[in-house]
């Protein structure tokens, strides 16, 4: 195992889990410029289907058209601003029409119809397609850049784009989702899922399967941080016995492991055994923030009489809780007066990782 060392970095200032400004500049320069993940793309398999998603204020509509290709669009009718679609989901035909004046627009986002406007001076449809968004797919998962000109996804996501054949992902499907609402800034979310020098007071039962003490990082730079922790156990589960059938092409030493990663600003992957665990995270104010957790199984191993995920969704239910709430009172602390920055742990090297990677972002 490789020797870890934050290098007497400092915890991050105060202002920065409780200003609004450095929120609004976050909004912007981070969530407004990066890939995020918006899920899985099980939802788009037919062609003509859509989902609607919120984003720094804006809504987007993803579809899949009939040549297979995703598509994404801001969801703004190119007349008066309209939103286009107003459902979650949805099956399209072959066009998307707006409810107010009955432009009609084509899969591929070029404006087909426009009643009424054919004699307008200088009217060219060619000119009134939608505004389109950066989207890209891996492994299963949805991701769109909101960026003008977003660095390309291969580049951003290079360190992983290869790095997970034997879990199968594009095949996996959720089977259980549970949202939370907790009251700490992101950062805080990102910074305690990072490292595991808290395990032992926090999370006793998680310190069984996995003692702190076994974990290293192959990814320690940059907007992809992480690597393996070694098993005690079967899996993560309230048992540490596996509640489905292990992933048939990992070696006997990826049996032995999970794997946990951050991907920088909205997405932990957390790799096991015998199920996926997903978080995406999604920023509300300062101090709130929402997070989307999914287990994903494989269907073969769903089909099997006798399948039950509960033991693997107790357990993290657990540990999300005990996360959770130790998250609020950090955010309860920074925000006092008296709180000051304090040195990194050299277990908690990946945590000066990712200072390092926020404050390039922000451009700080």
């Amino acid at each position: 195992m490789k020797t870890r060392s934050a290098g007497g970095t400092m915890t991050l200032p105060r202002t920065y889990y409780t200003s609004a400004l450095i929120y609004a500049q976050e909004q912007e320069r981070i969530f407004g410029e990066r890939w995020l993940c918006i899920g899985r793309s099980d939802a788009l398999s037919k062609p003509g289907a859509y989902t609607l998603h919120d984003l720094l204020d804006e809504s987007i509509i993803v579809l899949r058209d009939h040549d297979g290709i995703l598509r994404a669009f801001y969801n703004v009718c190119r007349h008066r601003g309209t939103q286009i679609c107003t459902a979650a989901t949805g099956q399209l035909s072959h066009t998307l029409q707006c409810p107010y004046h009955a432009w009609t627009y084509a899969l591929d986002g070029a404006l087909v119809g426009a009643p009424q406007m054919a004699g307008v001076p200088g009217f060219d449809k060619v000119d009134y397609g939608l505004h389109p968004v950066a989207v890209a797919e891996w492994e299963g998962f949805l991701f769109v850049n909101l960026a003008a000109d977003p660095q390309p996804f291969t580049d951003a996501y290079a360190a992983l784009l290869d790095k997970f054949p034997a879990w199968r992902l594009p095949e996996l499907q959720v089977v259980e989702r549970i949202v939370y609402e907790v009251a700490a800034n992101w950062k805080l979310i990102f910074q305690n899922y990072n490292e595991c020098y808290h395990c032992p007071t926090l999370h006793p039962v998680l310190n069984q399967l996995t003692p702190y003490t076994g974990a290293w990082n192959d990814l320690e730079e940059g907007p992809i941080l992480g690597g393996p922790m070694v098993l005690s156990a079967e899996s993560m589960t309230m048992s540490g016995r596996v509640c489905a059938t292990p992933f048939a092409d990992l070696s006997d030493e990826e049996r032995g492991l999970v794997f946990y990663y951050t991907i920088f600003p909205t997405l932990f992957l957390s790799l096991h055994p015998d199920y996926v665990l997903v978080h995406r995270c999604e920023p509300l104010a300062p101090n709130a923030t929402r997070i989307i957790c999914e287990w994903l199984f494989h269907p073969d191993a769903v089909a099997k009489p006798g399948f039950d995920p509960s033991d693997a969704v107790e357990f993290w239910n657990m540990t999300n809780k005990q996360d959770w709430h130790i998250c609020e009172l950090s955010q309860r602390g920074v925000q006092s007066r008296a709180y000051t920055p304090g040195p990194y742990s050299d277990l908690e090297s990946v945590l000066a990782a990712f200072d390092r990677e926020y404050l390039r972002a922000l451009a700080v």
